[in-house]
């Protein structure tokens, strides 16, 4: 068996497909660790043969899981185990949840501040750009929320204007109920031209002009955040 196989990917009917296409399966003895615990998988995949499960998922590679001896899989999470019950694992912890919480925080700061630079409202609606500001950070940027503020790949400010026309796009227009054609490129089109009416919309409070609450969607979607 071609044990020395490490990249495989899913198939139809539980099968395993390897790099050239062969249908294979495990060797007797093994048994499938799904991805989520990382020091597990860590120690399993550093005692020897494994096969790594990939898909992928537009551009990126999304691993789910490994295929190992069974043996492996439970030695390294009894051993595991064993690690984080001890007295400096848990002090290594809190250390790094802390550090994790602080950095947190302080690209919050960061980011609501790149949002109000671009949105940079006429002085007469302050408020409501800090409102808006706050609101499209707390969606965001939560950690795990997979939206384009969480992502490294573009600068801050261009995270910031992406990351308002989605909010946009979401509370302010009736794109979430739309029905969208099934054509390759329709929803591509239809999201660019609701991204033009928000900047559109976002002008007239960057230019001071007088608007009517009660018939601006934005300042309707932002009495929700009230």
């Amino acid at each position: 068996m071609a044990i020395e196989v490490c990249i495989v990917k899913p198939g139809a009917n539980g099968e395993l497909i390897g790099q050239k296409g062969e249908k294979l399966t495990p060797p007797a003895g093994w048994a499938f660790l799904p991805a989520g615990d990382a020091g597990v998988t860590r120690k399993v995949t550093s005692k020897g043969a494994f096969w790594r499960v990939e898909i992928k998922k537009g551009r990126r590679t999304i691993s789910l899981g490994i295929w190992a001896p069974q043996s492996t899989i439970s030695q390294a999470k009894q051993d595991v185990q064993q690690l984080r019950l001890t007295d400096d694992y848990k002090k290594k912890q809190r250390y790094a949840s802390d550090r994790r919480e602080k950095k947190q925080a302080q690209y919050d700061v960061e980011f609501c501040g790149a949002v109000e630079h671009f949105l940079n409202f006429h002085h007469s609606y302050k408020d409501l750009e800090t409102k808006l500001a706050k609101a499209v950070t707390l969606h965001a940027i939560p950690v795990g929320s997979g939206t384009v503020a969480r992502t490294q790949m573009i600068p801050l400010e261009e995270r910031a204007v992406l990351a308002v026309i989605a909010w946009m796009r979401h509370q302010t227009t009736g794109y979430d109920n739309l029905k969208i054609a099934r054509v390759k490129g329709e929803r591509r089109a239809v999201r660019r031209s609701l991204a033009q009416q928000s900047g559109a919309l976002l002008a007239n409070y960057r230019e001071g002009r007088m608007m009517v609450p009660e018939l601006c969607p934005l300042q309707i979607a932002m009495a929700a955040f009230a």
